[in-house]
């Protein structure tokens, strides 16, 4: 006993007290704008490689992407929205991030960078906003483009 405070309730204190400093300790953002990107990266890929699928894994569930005027929200929605322009032998389009930026607490981070069209071309750029869902999963939340003269 330490000041009349039995050994195991210190422990347990002293283990909180770890926990709760590591849990607030500053998240490693240089790495986590790492991993949105190579997220991003892969989430491009999924279209060159006509991979629907790997495309609608990295979509979160509350997803809202931007077509035009139109809004898709959810999901299903926006994979089933983009579906078909998975099902010809190449990709209408093709996307690079090329800049990257992580909130300070780690949790949301926003990639840009410029749409081709198909000869290579640029048509626009992206914004994609990802939210971290677990410990290195991240999955985008919103998307919307903009035409190449903005």
């Amino acid at each position: 006993m330490a000041d009349g405070v039995p050994a195991r309730l210190l422990a347990v204190a002293l283990l909180l007290m770890a926990a709760v400093t590591a849990a607030n300790a500053a998240p490693d953002l240089p790495a986590l704008a790492r991993q949105v990107e190579a997220t991003e990266r892969a989430f491009a890929r999924s279209m060159a490689e006509r991979d629907h699928a790997a495309f609608t894994a990295l979509l979160s569930e509350q997803a809202v992407f931007f077509d035009g005027k139109e809004v898709l929200r959810g999901k299903a929605t926006v994979a089933a929205g983009w579906k078909p322009l998975f099902e010809g032998a190449s990709a209408p389009f093709s996307w690079a991030p090329d800049q990257v930026e992580v909130l300070a607490d780690g949790t949301l981070a926003l990639s840009t960078g410029p749409v081709r069209k198909a000869d290579g071309t640029i048509s626009g750029r992206f914004n994609s906003v990802w939210r971290q869902e677990a410990p290195g999963v991240w999955r985008i939340v919103f998307d919307k483009g903009q035409p190449a003269d903005r």
